[in-house]
C-alpha cells in the first residue's frame, strides 16, 4: 500500500502521444491531485534523458507513485529508468498513444477522470517486465517483416486515425516480405526456423491487435513466442485474419510456445522492435523479471 505520508507524485507525459488528450487534461491533473492532497512533479518526455536524472537524484521515500502518461513507447522508457535506478514506486498509467497495448491488459479506461480515480486509488496488480540483452520491455519484442511499421508510420497520421495507420502503412509493406532464419534456443528445445516475423510477448496484444497472444498472463513469470512461418503470402492474408480473432495459434504456419529464458541468433540483417520502438541487435538474449511492476487497478489482481 502507499504511505500516507509520501505527498509527491512523480507524472512522466508525453506531449505529442495519440491526439492530445493528456496535454489538454494536465491541468484538470494537477487540480485533481493537489485536491487530494498531493504535489505533482511533471516530467516532459525526452528521449528518456529527463526521467533518467530525476530517477537518478530521487528520494523515493518522499513520493507516493509515478504516473506514466503516453503510448507504450512512453511507458518502456519510464519502466527502464525505474530499472537502472532500482526505484520500486508504483506505476499508474494514463494511456494517451496509438495502440495503448500495456494499459489495454489491465483495462484502464480511456476517460481522464477514470483513469485519475485509479491512480488516486489503493489497488494493485503485479506485472513482469521482459528482459532482452540490456534493456526491459513491458509488453512486446518483435522482429522480422512488418513489426517495424509502428517506427515508419507518420505521427501524425497515427494521431489522426489511431492504429488503423498501422494497418495501413502494413498492406504497403507486403510486398517487401522476405523470410530469414532464426535459431531459437530455450533450456530445453531449440528451434531452427525460416520465418517472416515473430513477437515475444508479455502483455496479449501488439499493434492494435488485441488478441495477437490471448493466453498470455502478464504475471505469470513467462514469456509467450509466437513465430510466424514462411508461408506462400496467398496464405498470409488468412493467416491476419485469424490473428484478429485469436484463432492463429493452431495454424501449421504459427509456432507457439512459453519460456522465462530465450536466446535468439540469426545471421541476417532483421529489423527488431521493442515496446513500438527501435529494437536490440542479435543475437539477442531474453529472460522475465517476475513481479517486478505494481500497476494501479480498479481492482487488485487482475
Amino acid at each position: 500500500m502507499c504511505e500516507k505520508e509520501a505527498k509527491k507524485v512523480l507524472l512522466f507525459y508525453n506531449p505529442h502521444s495519440g491526439n492530445g488528450l493528456f496535454k489538454n487534461n494536465l491541468d484538470h491533473i494537477i487540480d485533481r491531485f493537489q485536491t487530494a492532497g498531493y504535489q505533482i512533479e511533471p516530467i516532459r518526455a525526452a528521449k528518456g534523458m529527463a526521467i533518467n536524472k530525476a530517477l537518478s537524484n530521487m528520494n523515493q521515500d518522499e513520493y507516493r507513485q509515478i504516473i506514466a502518461a503516453g503510448g507504450d513507447g512512453t511507458i518502456n522508457i519510464c519502466v527502464n529508468a525505474m530499472i537502472r535506478h532500482n526505484i520500486n514506486l508504483p506505476l499508474a498509467i494514463f494511456p494517451a498513444g496509438t495502440a495503448n497495448d500495456f494499459a489495454y491488459y489491465f483495462e484502464i479506461p480511456n476517460d481522464m477522470d477514470k483513469m485519475i480515480d485509479i491512480a488516486l486509488g489503493e489497488h494493485f496488480t503485479n506485472a513482469d517486465v521482459g528482459q532482452v540483452n540490456d534493456r526491459y520491455f513491458v509488453n512486446v519484442a518483435a522482429m522480422g517483416a512488418l513489426i517495424d511499421v509502428s517506427q515508419k508510420t507518420d505521427p501524425n497520421l497515427k494521431n489522426t486515425i489511431g492504429v488503423m495507420a498501422y494497418y495501413l502503412k502494413a498492406v504497403t509493406e507486403v510486398p517487401n516480405l522476405r523470410a530469414h532464419k532464426v535459431k531459437l534456443i530455450t533450456d530445453d528445445m531449440t528451434y531452427e526456423e525460416e520465418m517472416y516475423f515473430m513477437v515475444v510477448m508479455n502483455g496479449i496484444s501488439a499493434g492494435g491487435f488485441k488478441r495477437i497472444s490471448p493466453e498470455s498472463e502478464i504475471n505469470d513469470g513467462m514469456m509467450d513466442v509466437i513465430l510466424f512461418r514462411k508461408m506462400p503470402i496467398l496464405e498470409l492474408g488468412p493467416l491476419l485474419f485469424n490473428v484478429i480473432h485469436g484463432n492463429h495459434s493452431k495454424s501449421k504456419h504459427v509456432l507457439t510456445f512459453q519460456t522465462d529464458h530465450l536466446r535468439i541468433e540469426s545471421e541476417d540483417n532483421i529489423s527488431t522492435d521493442i515496446d513500438g520502438e527501435k529494437g536490440e541487435p542479435f543475437p539477442m538474449e531474453f529472460s522475465i523479471l517476475h513481479n517486478r511492476l505494481r500497476i494501479f487497478t480498479e481492482v487488485d489482481d487482475i
